[in-house]
């Protein structure tokens, strides 16, 4: 059966109907996760014929992005849309220069107990600091209110792009492609753990304070520039790449929907921090639900939870190898259902991985399958890290849920139908 026919069949429409829909105008169905939660979402669903754009280029979507400020819109994007033509040198600063940076920060000479927050500006860091602020001007988009981002045909995306859904409400973006953006002048902190780290920006996609999002259909990539090609300076990688789908600052009833998400490092974090001042902003928000995704190759972060409900259920995780740490990152005051997923781990991987304690919250973690076996997640982590021992019981149960599939279909359902290019 292929993807279309499958998905026709899991949520009842028609091949007719399928037919006759316009994607752009499409709304997320009824109790379909926590986007769906109050007045729904439904995008640039309303828009008038003024304010429906085909886009080709990164002007041109940032264009129809600030047209019409926050009146319903849809944004259709064409091809790959490059945001990082420029080159890392045409954001440089004058007298910006690398090696005099690395020259001023080596451990061996400034140490490891002072970060560089204190630099003043004409400082390798001051410097540092203006360069990245011309990148961010140009590679940032905020995308408005009653938005919504559609990718016409199999290819159609975004490179060395991040999408800012900051402080609005009603966005969907569905069947993109995005290759992360690499940050051309990651922060050395020599403070970030024991031994130093470099620290970057720009997630695919951030949703900072961000309502009532549907992400879909999309998948996420590091495209021409992985990890593994990155150099390493003051022996820690030189890391260019942030999330590919963050959500901070207060998001509130998001729902993530047959996305892939593959070969990345750190892929989702919802909240971003334990202290007070996020404490205060993210309690009783951070609502998310992630279903029917694809995560392949990820090393961590699957998503990494404070604060939030999250409902993540009939998803698919295949481990690429032994660089994995973990997926469910459970931290500050989380509140995680992890339902019905699929495992796929190599050899040398156990089980006892797949979750990760950060600080005392239960976790809600049944019918789970591992390599095509029922497995308890809670009880084989709690034996395996005895020291990080968790508790059963989130101490909610999702409702907004759609059809649930069993956990040992999720390989071949996932597969065959997540991601960009496989919207119909």
């Amino acid at each position: 059966m292929g993807c279309t026919a499958l998905v026709l069949g899991l949520t009842g429409t028609t091949s007719a109907q399928a037919q006759a829909r316009d994607l752009g105008r499409q709304t997320l169905g009824t109790n379909d996760g926590w986007g769906s939660y109050g007045t729904g979402t439904t995008g640039g669903a309303a828009a008038d014929a003024a304010h429906v754009y085909t886009v080709t280029d990164w002007a041109g979507f940032k264009a129809a992005l600030a047209d019409g400020g926050s009146a319903p819109k849809i944004i259709r994007v064409r091809g790959t849309i490059r945001a990082d033509e420029p080159g890392c040198a045409s954001f440089a600063v004058p007298g910006y220069d690398f090696a005099t940076y690395l020259k001023t920060y080596d451990p061996a000479v400034w140490g490891r107990t002072k970060n560089l927050d204190g630099e003043p500006a004409d400082s390798p860091e001051g410097l540092r600091r203006a360069s990245a602020a011309h990148q961010a001007s140009y590679v940032e988009a905020n995308v408005p209110a009653n938005t919504t981002i559609i990718g016409i045909g199999k290819d159609a995306g975004f490179q060395g792009a991040n999408l800012m859904i900051k402080g609005v409400d009603n966005v969907i973006v569905r069947n993109l492609r995005f290759q992360s953006a690499l940050d051309c002048f990651p922060q050395w902190d020599p403070t970030d753990t024991a031994v130093g780290n470099w620290n970057s920006e720009y997630d695919d996609v951030t949703i900072y304070g961000g309502t009532h999002v549907w992400m879909d259909h999309n998948t996420f990539t590091d495209g021409d520039h992985p990890d593994s090609s990155l150099p390493s300076y003051y022996g820690r990688i030189y890391e260019q790449h942030d999330g590919e789908m963050d959500i901070v600052k207060g998001s509130d009833l998001i729902t993530a929907s047959w996305n892939v998400f593959a070969d990345h490092d750190k892929t989702t974090l919802i909240g971003n921090s334990d202290g007070a001042a996020t404490a205060a902003i993210d309690r009783g928000h951070l609502r998310v639900t992630l279903h029917h995704n694809l995560y392949t190759n990820v090393l961590e972060r699957a998503p990494r939870v404070r604060f939030g409900k999250v409902d993540s259920y009939d998803n698919h995780f295949v481990v690429g190898g032994a660089d994995y740490v973990y997926s469910y990152g459970v931290g500050m005051e989380s509140q995680i259902v992890a339902e019905h997923n699929a495992f796929t781990l190599p050899d040398g991987v156990k089980a006892g991985t797949i979750l990760k304690k950060w600080k005392e919250a239960p976790i809600t973690a049944d019918d789970n399958y591992v390599n095509g076996e029922p497995v308890d997640l809670i009880a084989v982590h709690n034996a395996q890290v005895p020291s990080e021992t968790l508790q059963s019981g989130a101490g909610w149960t999702p409702t907004l849920r759609t059809k649930v599939d069993p956990a040992q279909a999720v390989p071949g359902i996932v597969d065959h139908c997540a991601g960009a290019g496989h919207l119909r």
